[in-house]
C-alpha cells in the first residue's frame, strides 16, 4: 500500500501538485483529504478516489504522514498537531510566518524523530541539487544577485486570489525559493536590511556568516515585461548562474515524496528538512522587521 498520506488543503496547488503526485506515486497512498471548506474537500477526495474528513484529528489517526498545502500560518498550527501525533511531515514553503512557530515545529519533529521535507520546488531538480552541492564544495563565493519578479495578479492566475499572498507579498511567497538556493552555498544569514519598492517589491541585503553578501529583489506584482527569475553567484570564478530547475511541479513533488520515504526507511535527515525551513523563516522575519523599522536586523540563530 505504501506510506499513507493525509492531504491538508484543497486549493489549486493541493489538487494539481500534491494530490496528483501522491496519487501516482508507487510508494505512497493518498489516504484522505481535509480542507477548511468541506465541499472542496469532498470534491477533491472524489476526484482522487479517497476519503474526505471533516476533522483533522480523524484524518491524522488514519495516516503515517501529512502533505500540507495551506497558508503558512495555518500550516504551522496543523503541522505541529500532526507532529505531536507522530506523523511525518511534507510541508510547503514557508513553514510558518514566525520564527517562534517554526522553532516549535522543528523541535517537535526532532524530539519525535520524524522525517520532514519542505518543498522548495527547484531544490527537487537534480541539475539544481548537483550545481549547489558542487558550488558549496568549491567555495570562494563573494555573494549573490537574485531576482524573482512574478505577476500573479493577472486574470486567470490560480494564485492571484490568495489572501495570504496579497498580505505578505513576494518576500514570503517567492522569497523562500530564492533563499533555498542561496543558503546552501553562502551559508547562514546573520544580518538583513530591506527596503520596499514599487509594485510590492522587496529589496533585501543579506550578510552571511562567512562574510558573503547577498542582494535580492522579489515581488508578486511585476509588470509583465519585468518578469524574471535568476540567481547568479559571484566570486573567484566570476558570475555563475544557478541553473533553472529541470522538473515541473508534479515531478519535483514526486522527488520530495521520494526523499521523505528515504528518511522513513533510514536515511538520516534531508537538506530541505524542517530545520532548514526554519532558517528560511528566520531570514524572512528579520527582513520584515527591517522593512517596518528601517534598520538592519540580526537574524535569530537556530
Amino acid at each position: 500500500m505504501g506510506l499513507r498520506f493525509g492531504l491538508l488543503g484543497t486549493g489549486y496547488w493541493a489538487a494539481e501538485t500534491h494530490a496528483a503526485a501522491l496519487d501516482a506515486h508507487p510508494g505512497a497512498a493518498l489516504a484522505g483529504v481535509w480542507g477548511r471548506d468541506p465541499a472542496k474537500a469532498a470534491a477533491l477526495a472524489e476526484r482522487y478516489g479517497t476519503r474526505a474528513h471533516t476533522e483533522v484529528d480523524a484524518l491524522l489517526a488514519e495516516v503515517d504522514a501529512v502533505a500540507v498545502a495551506l497558508p503558512p500560518d495555518v500550516q504551522a498550527e496543523l503541522a505541529l498537531r500532526a507532529a505531536r501525533a507522530g506523523r511525518h511531515l511534507l510541508l510547503d514553503k514557508p513553514v510558518a510566518l514566525t520564527t517562534a512557530a517554526a522553532d516549535a515545529l522543528a523541535a517537535e519533529a526532532g524530539r519525535r524523530g520524524l522525517a520532514s521535507v519542505v518543498f522548495f520546488t527547484n531544490r527537487f531538480s537534480d541539475n539544481v541539487t548537483e550545481f549547489l552541492d558542487s558550488a558549496a564544495a568549491e567555495g570562494g563565493w563573494h555573494g549573490v544577485r537574485a531576482t524573482l519578479f512574478a505577476s500573479i495578479f493577472e486574470p486567470g492566475n490560480p494564485y492571484g486570489a490568495s489572501p495570504w499572498r496579497r498580505e505578505k507579498g513576494g518576500l514570503w511567497d517567492v522569497g523562500p525559493h530564492v533563499l533555498s538556493q542561496v543558503l546552501p552555498v553562502l551559508g547562514p544569514v546573520t544580518r538583513v536590511s530591506a527596503l520596499a519598492g514599487p509594485r510590492g517589491t522587496t529589496h533585501m541585503l543579506t550578510r552571511h556568516a562567512g562574510g558573503a553578501v547577498g542582494s535580492f529583489a522579489v515581488t508578486l506584482d511585476a509588470a509583465p515585461a519585468e518578469r524574471a527569475f535568476e540567481v547568479v553567484l559571484h566570486g573567484e570564478r566570476g558570475w555563475v548562474p544557478v541553473p533553472s530547475g529541470d522538473r515541473g511541479p508534479v515531478a519535483a513533488f514526486t522527488s520530495a515524496v521520494d526523499r521523505l520515504l528515504a528518511q522513513v526507511e533510514g536515511t538520516v535527515g534531508d537538506p530541505c528538512d524542517v530545520r532548514f525551513g526554519r532558517d528560511v523563516v528566520a531570514v524572512l522575519e528579520a527582513a520584515e522587521s527591517s522593512l517596518a523599522t528601517g534598520r538592519t536586523v540580526d537574524v535569530a540563530a537556530g
